[in-house]
């Protein structure tokens, strides 16, 4: 029996499930949007796809409800692909394998894809639903959002009628977001000579696994360890206490998570092997010791690998110099918004091979100043080794309006519906508020979502209790949205 079988409300998570089934890596949507085109086309309701791919589906207002302004429910339709190293999932070809779990919907081995599918189900169930009262409804489907924000950067101007947006993508039930952090990413590539591996040199892997990972934004605070940081720092380490060549270096696989995972293949003199050995065993107690009751789990391994060819000795002492100065993590909090991050930086991928070198730094801030300074010190950093850097997919930050009618109108009906006082959040993370306000500057905006935890890595989780919850704030926020004046 289906895992989706008894959850409540039916209509999300029969489109959950759906989202489950079809494969929906960023830049690779094209199957699910084909599909949710026909499917609404055979409900009678209209649709388009914009220049860049954007799916929009309308639908008319419940009889009544003509005079109210035209609302836009938004969410993106790819997910983060992650899964551990010892999980065998091809995330172009195999469904998501959802369990249940003391209440919760989750992927053991992977991502779930609850970020943003949970938010397009939202929409879907609007769209599906024969028994709710709703002005004019446009549900907005943007793509590559996780890889770039490209669907939202390439959205077309004049072609969204709703005053209101809805945005569905947060992960704290009970929070209604009204602003978020900007960012840009910075790729990093180098190209190095190789030479021969040394006469009498063996080769080791050097593997660093069981950190927790997580979302580079909303969870870039919690401290918790960078695999690739981590590595490189142990490697660092080793060159000063023994002769030793770096053949590759591998951590990391999006842009947007937390590295749990990096991979060294080393290669050090034969008669060496038994000090690399107590030198790792010495550096996992040090990290347990850092990263106690942060990521506990932080696991070191050698095994016997096999390498031809090593970096140049001239070469790899510039790149892991930059590697290991190269800076990740929270670089100030907000002055503003107390408690919050104002500008970070992720370095989640490293690729390091076969005579070349790339690495990808995920930026943010929520000023806009801040991510370009931060862009800058890390060019300058990689300009000293006279590597090649080039930034891509800058997008704006959603600047807070404590005013928006519509925020008001979410305040309102909480406390109605649950008799509790709702918090209103800035998040350090990238959602497409900002991107979409630019374009569409009258727009009201609100962001919200049911509770889910550990978003971009293995492990994904959503609260099922709080789905129903959001559910049934979002039908009376529909209902309650006055008439125009």
């Amino acid at each position: 029996m289906s895992v989706f079988a008894d959850l409540q409300p039916e209509l999300i998570w029969k489109h959950f499930q759906t989202l489950c089934e079809i494969p929906r890596p960023s830049k690779h949507e094209e199957q699910l949007r084909d599909y949710l085109k026909g499917w609404a086309e055979l409900k009678g309701l209209t649709t388009h796809v914009d220049s860049v791919g954007n799916l929009i589906i309308r639908k008319p207002a419940t009889p009544g409800y003509e005079n109210r302004p035209g609302v836009i429910l938004q969410g993106h339709l790819d997910m983060v692909c992650q899964a551990n190293s010892d999980t065998v999932h091809d995330f172009f070809k195999d469904p998501i394998r959802p369990a249940l779990k003391d209440g919760w919907l989750v992927a053991e081995g992977t991502t779930l894809g609850a970020d943003n599918g949970i938010g397009v189900a939202f929409a879907l169930a609007v769209l599906d639903s024969d028994d709710l009262a709703h002005g004019p409804i446009e549900a907005l489907f943007t793509l590559d959002e996780e890889a770039g924000m490209g669907g939202a950067l390439g959205l077309d101007t004049g072609i969204l009628d709703g005053e209101l947006l809805i945005n569905i993508d947060t992960e704290e039930w009970g929070e209604f977001y009204l602003g978020c952090a900007g960012g840009i990413d910075v790729n990093v590539r180098r190209d190095y000579p190789e030479v021969d591996v040394p006469a009498g040199f063996v080769a080791r892997q050097i593997a660093v696994k069981g950190l927790k990972g997580g979302h580079s934004g909303a969870d870039i605070h919690l401290g918790r360890g960078n695999a690739i940081k981590i590595l490189v720092r142990l490697i660092q380490q080793l060159s000063h206490e023994i002769e030793l060549h770096i053949a590759s270096i591998k951590g990391g696989t999006a842009r947007n998570a937390l590295a749990r995972e990096a991979f060294a293949v080393l290669t050090i003199a034969e008669s060496d092997a038994a000090k690399l050995d107590a030198a790792v065993d010495a550096f996992q107690a040090l990290m347990r010791v850092e990263l106690a009751d942060v990521d506990d789990g932080v696991t070191l391994t050698i095994i016997e690998a096999q390498a031809e060819q090593v970096m140049a000795d001239e070469y790899q002492v510039a790149i892991l110099d930059a590697l290991h100065a190269a800076p990740h993590g929270v670089k100030r909090m907000s002055q503003r918004v107390t408690g919050v991050v104002e500008t970070s930086n992720n370095l989640g991928v490293v690729s390091l091979g076969n005579g070349k070198l790339f690495a990808n730094f995920m930026v943010r801030s929520l000023l806009d100043s801040g991510f370009v300074a931060l862009a800058d010190e890390i060019e300058s950093l990689w300009n000293l080794i006279g590597a090649d850097v080039e930034r891509e997919g800058g997008y704006p930050g959603w600047a807070p309006n404590p005013a928006s009618k519509l925020l008001a109108l979410f305040q309102d009906v909480y406390r109605q519906e649950f008799n509790a006082e709702a918090k209103t959040q800035v998040i350090h993370a990238g959602l497409e508020c900002g991107i979409l306000g630019s374009k569409y500057p009258h727009l009201d905006m609100v962001s919200f979502g049911p509770d889910i935890r550990g978003a971009h890595a293995p492990g994904e989780r959503v609260n099922i209790e709080s789905v129903g919850k959001a559910w049934q704030l979002l039908k009376a926020v529909l209902a309650a949205i006055p008439a125009k004046a």
